[in-house]
């Protein structure tokens, strides 16, 4: 189920990267984002979203999630469809770019460090 659910998600994410990008998170919202680290390769972002807030529709490049704390979020697209997500503590994802709107539907904190990819992934090696 769990499996599922991350396949829902990440489709959404990348239907979601066909559409016009949205805002630049830090700019938009910038209590629940803030700029860790950067280069001409990477951002890396905090994400810190307190029980039951929510952000506005923003995008991201093709980034690498790490979650710090257990989460239950809902990530909302722009054709109105949403991904409802339970993610534990230390998981490791990798997501396509894309835009959303994210909701943290849990009664505790969610943070996790976002590394935002500035340069396309490299090609896999056979």
């Amino acid at each position: 189920m769990k499996r599922i659910t991350m396949l829902v998600a990440v489709a959404g994410w990348m239907l979601a990267g066909a559409v016009a990008h949205a805002e630049d998170p830090v700019k938009v919202d910038p209590k629940h984002y803030t700029v860790e680290f950067e280069t001409d390769a990477v951002r890396v972002l905090r994400i810190h979203y307190g029980p039951g807030e929510k952000s506005v529709m923003h995008s991201h490049p093709a980034s690498i999630a790490v979650f710090l704390t257990d989460s239950n979020n809902k990530m909302t697209f722009p054709d109105g469809t949403s991904a409802v997500n339970a993610v534990k503590a230390g998981t490791v994802q990798m997501t396509p770019a894309g835009e959303h709107l994210p909701e943290n539907t849990g009664d505790k904190p969610m943070e996790l460090i976002l590394v935002e990819l500035k340069t396309p992934p490299a090609a896999k090696v056979p």
